[in-house]
């Protein structure tokens, strides 16, 4: 009898596919291994065993696998599952799924771009078929797999290729240039340090009486690295940090060096932090954290998902490391999602402290190579318990989840966007905690209004935490009236006098400021000052927003740039000016103001790189940044001890979006924002700059006031019809003609009325009506919670299906967003 296998492969197909296995392979093959399949014209792609079994397909001749890639299972059956479930709910493919779950270092196709590692040392001699493949990469250093198998001759080139991934002697191209070398530390030592004694160092001292500085740093490494203590084994010194501490010079290191006083030598400290850290005893929780954390243990009796709603800084993270010590203690595993990555830098630390090696983190910043060991580490039998990441770690391999943490739970960048799957990382937890019996917990100072409707009508648990930590007052809130300032023209560009008052007085008592401003770049917009003409992306129908470090216009939907025009060429004019601010010019308008302040921006330009991020957070924590200006990012849940003012410079450019959430999202952003003024024994202060004092959601921010908001919010998005009452699917219609798309949108509406009455809006065009070329039109399908929305996708899908099968319809692109954000 013929086996057959059927497979995912990594592609947006609706299908699964059968393929056959040579007889020599049916003893290698398990459910949820890779194999190499031929697919289409000559290309090869890394496909997902998701069944074995004797049934021939009917209607086409199977083809065989090429290579099994492993011998045990790198997808378990609770991950299929869940996978399928993601498929199913958000209205994409198993394969859409395949793609963003998986690392692209385990997903070798023949297109992947492999390049050439300088640095690699064989430890033995390579195989034939490897050292082939290796030579022809030093002659030419970026080939693709399909090109390096027509020079090499080789058949079945995949697994050669994933032999020297894993060896590090060759490089997937995703992979930014930086992962090559392995990851090192410089270190200090006494140079013979085996032959030094006290009389040989008192002798080194005496030398060095006359060069004050180097003798410090002597000083200061003796106390470091433990040396008085004799007994006990040397402790190792980094170079940074005898720097620091020591407050010295490189100049000054060197000298020592020279002198043949130091020596400095290099320590690999791998990809995966592998040190065995001093884990800590767990801070004991105050009164008002150990009700919280009761209340929690109590709620997870009867219900699966709980919201912990807790003022900004009153101490959640405590309780969450009480809650994962707890859940280890039963032996089970702990995910703790995070909403964005600048946020894991400073959590890391709490958690590696006590949790040590138990911790491993997952994130996007992260080298490929790195992710690919982490989701091996988690099949293996010593997988990491706590995992701490961003959305995409819902995709690990887990198997005894117990736990799920979703701090900030009202975050969008929970959300994913672009491409398919466009999944909401809180929703999806829930689903995946359910599929292992596992309990959730919600965490947020501002939630959802969703999720606060699920707490407040039981279905959900509920615990509030109303005090900050160590008594700290909540920030004071100041409102400005700018659009009256302007009037009277006291504005110093975007900052009103009593911001520049504040900022100033803070600059004096040396504490720290932030500012926030939604929208990097230097200018939203240029403008002709003549006749009012405006740049926009040729592939959008957006206006590009002006880099000034860059000096150029970029277009922030499709990344294109251009040249920044010296005239106009509408009516050649020479004055453009430039309207409105980004954070790069806020950056500029500072630093005129305050030229002895040290001024950092953290926006999306600036932290491109993991590092990036690192380096910007630890000089404010350090204190060697003053102010700090952003967009969102510096909303998200950091903790600094010395800000004592920060300023929301224009609160409108959050109010005015055509979205039922703008408000719930204004309202969310400016508390967040304004719990990062004031921390220990001090109370903070915002101001709030905007153009419509008299909103109510202005005064809600003011007065802290979340319920007001959301009574307001759901008595709106009931008589609308919008969620928590309803659930929506937005339908998107894309193709490269209008006409043609104005006719499918109308027919595809049409067509959806016709099965679906009032539930369709539509079709209309969103605010940004072409992306990349491509016309966009939008249909919006709005749900009662109690109809059953698998009908709807079902209907969805055969609306689609028939569309795309009218010949006129041919390249028409439809996609969904089930639950948008």
């Amino acid at each position: 009898m013929k086996k057959f296998v059927d497979v995912i492969v990594p592609l947006p197909i609706a299908n699964q596919y059968t393929y056959s296995l040579p007889a020599e392979m049916e003893e290698m093959v398990q459910i949820g291994c890779r194999v190499v399949v031929p697919f289409g014209r000559k290309k090869f792609y890394t496909a997902i065993v998701t069944n074995v079994h004797y049934a021939a397909p009917e209607g086409y001749e199977t083809k065989d696998i090429s290579e099994v890639l492993d011998s045990s299972p790198v997808l378990l059956p609770r991950q299929f599952e869940f996978w399928q479930w993601l498929a199913e709910y958000y209205l994409c493919t198993l394969g859409d799924v395949y793609k963003a779950a998986i690392p692209s270092g385990m997903k070798l196709e023949s297109e992947t771009l492999v390049e050439y590692n300088p640095d690699f040392e064989a430890s033995a001699p390579l195989p034939e078929r490897e050292q082939k493949i290796l030579d022809l990469l030093s002659a030419d250093t970026e080939q693709c797999v399909t090109q390096l198998e027509k020079v090499s001759g080789l058949k079945h080139i995949l697994p050669v290729i994933k032999s020297l991934l894993d060896k590090e002697a060759i490089f997937v191209k995703e992979e930014l240039k930086r992962n090559y070398k392995p990851r090192t530390e410089a270190r200090v030592k006494l140079a013979n340090a085996g032959e030094v004694d006290e009389a040989r160092l008192q002798k080194i001292f005496d030398e060095l009486a006359r060069a004050p500085k180097q003798l410090a740093v002597l000083m200061k490494y003796v106390e470091l690295s433990g040396w008085v203590a004799q007994g006990s084994a040397l402790r190792e010194v980094t170079k940074k940090d005898l720097l620091e501490k020591s407050g010295s010079s490189a100049t000054v290191f060197n000298g020592l060096v020279e002198k043949g006083i130091f020596e400095l030598y290099h320590q690999e400290i791998g990809r995966l932090d592998k040190s065995h850290l001093d884990t800590g005893d767990i801070n004991p929780l105050n009164a008002a954290q150990q009700q919280a954390y009761e209340g929690i243990l109590q709620s997870f009796k009867e219900k699966n998902v709980c919201l912990l709603h807790g003022v900004t800084s009153s101490g959640k993270t405590e309780v969450y490391i009480h809650l994962i010590q707890e859940a280890l203690k039963a032996g089970k595993q702990v995910l703790y999602l995070l909403p964005e990555i600048a946020l894991t830098t400073q959590i890391t630390e709490r958690l590696k402290r006590v949790f040590g090696r138990r911790l491993g983190i997952y994130h996007s910043k992260f080298p490929d190579a790195e992710r690919v060991e982490i989701w091996q580490k988690q099949l293996g039998e010593e997988s990491y318990d706590v995992i701490l990441g961003v959305r995409s770690s819902i995709f690990l391999p887990f198997r005894n989840l117990g736990l799920v943490i979703v701090d900030e739970e009202h975050e969008n960048t929970y959300k994913q966007q672009d491409p398919a799957p466009r999944y909401h990382a809180r929703s999806s937890a829930i689903v995946l905690a359910s599929m292992f019996k596992a309990k959730v917990l919600l965490g947020t100072a501002t939630p959802s209004v969703e999720t606060y409707f699920n707490a407040t009508s039981g279905k959900y648990g509920l615990v509030e935490l109303t005090e900050r930590y160590k008594e700290i007052q909540l920030p004071r809130i100041e409102l400005v009236d700018i659009k009256e300032l302007a009037h009277q023209k006291r504005m110093q560009g975007p900052f009103s006098p009593t911001l520049v008052k504040q900022i100033k007085e803070a600059l004096e008592r040396k504490e720290q400021v932030i500012l926030f401003q939604n929208r990097r770049g230097f200018a939203p917009m240029i403008e002709c000052h003549t006749c009012g003409w405006v740049p926009k992306c040729k592939n959008c129908d957006v206006s590009l927003t002006y880099h000034k470090g860059l000096n150029q216009l970029t277009c922030h939907y499709c990344g294109y740039t251009y040249q920044v025009p010296r005239s106009c060429p509408a009516c050649g004019g020479t004055e453009l000016m430039h309207r409105g601010f980004g954070t790069e010019r806020i950056e500029d308008d500072i630093k005129l103001i305050f030229s002895e302040a040290k001024v950092a921006r953290m926006d999306l330009d600036t932290t491109r790189t993991r590092t990036a991020y690192e380096k910007i957070i630890a000089d404010f924590e350090q204190g060697k940044t003053d102010i700090l200006i952003g967009t969102q990012m510096v909303s998200k849940g950091l903790d600094f001890d010395h800000v004592s003012v920060v300023g929301i410079l224009n609160a409108d450019t959050m109010l005015n979006f055509p979205d039922f959430r703008s408000y719930e999202r204004a309202f969310q952003l400016m508390a967040q924002v304004a719990g990062r003024a004031g921390r220990k024994n001090k109370q903070g202060l915002v101001i709030l700059q905007t153009k419509s004092p008299d909103l109510p959601v202005i005064h809600q921010v003011m007065n802290n006031d979340y319920e007001q908001l959301y009574y307001d919010q759901l008595a709106e998005r009931q008589m609308f019809r919008y969620p928590p009452y309803y659930r929506l699917i937005y339908v998107y219609l894309k193709h490269r003609k209008e006409d043609v798309l104005d006719l499918a949108a109308d027919a595809m509406g049409a067509q959806l009325r016709s099965g679906l009455g009032d539930r369709v809006l539509g079709p209309d065009k969103p605010p940004v009506a072409r992306i990349q070329t491509l016309f966009i039109k939008k249909i919006i399908v709005k749900v009662e919670q109690n109809a059953s929305m698998a009908k709807v996708r079902e209907y969805l899908l055969a609306v689609q299906r028939a569309m795309l099968e009218d010949e006129r319809f041919r390249s028409l692109l439809v996609y969904y967003d089930v639950d948008p954000q």
